[in-house]
């Protein structure tokens, strides 16, 4: 891997330790248990119909694969604003490989300007929804153009969403090399 790419790698992307890992899952389950969404749910049941799990994960599926897609199609189109400011909400956090973390649009606007030449396809993993909070294990696959010289890789990932007024928007991601194997 050339030099560009491992710095463009690093900036971003890189190790998370499995614990810094663990303690986010955790939180997540904590936040989206039934003792502390049970206000939530009766807030969604009283405005409209339940739906089951299966089809509250289907539409949640299909409402961030809408925003991986504009993710992706922004890196085809060499810009980030879509990125900055309809995938991500404006108090978004993303850590990086050093520990370094991005709060906020302002913060992730200088990551994005200097790595939006490169290409990703996201892959999501595994799901999760409950209410109006979910998270989603993708690898996130980047490449880059021939003349860039630059070798490909892959980055395990975990979003984490919330629905807004309807809308789904990542509050932020953890994320570390490596490819989860999908059937």
């Amino acid at each position: 891997m050339t030099n560009t790419a491992a710095r463009v790698r690093a900036k971003i992307f890189g190790t998370l330790s499995p614990a810094a890992i663990l303690a986010v899952c955790t939180f997540l389950v904590s936040a989206c248990g039934p003792a502390n969404n049970q206000a939530a749910d009766q807030n969604v049941s009283a405005s409209k119909p339940a739906l089951s799990h299966e089809a509250e994960l289907a539409a949640f599926k299909a409402a961030i694969r809408t925003k991986y897609d504009m993710k992706e199609q922004a890196f085809r189109d060499n810009d980030p604003e879509p990125i900055l400011t309809k995938f991500y909400a404006a108090d978004a956090i993303s850590t990086d490989n050093e520990g370094v973390t991005h709060v906020g649009r302002d913060a992730l606007r200088p990551v994005y300007e200097e790595v939006i030449s490169a290409y990703v396809d996201i892959e999501s993993f595994n799901s999760f929804v409950r209410g109006d909070a979910g998270w989603d294990w993708v690898n996130f696959h980047v490449s880059f153009p021939p003349e860039a010289e630059m070798e490909p890789f892959t980055f395990k990932m975990l979003f984490l969403w919330e629905r807004v007024d309807g809308e789904w928007w990542s509050k932020g991601e953890m994320y570390v090399m490596g490819e989860f194997d999908i059937p």
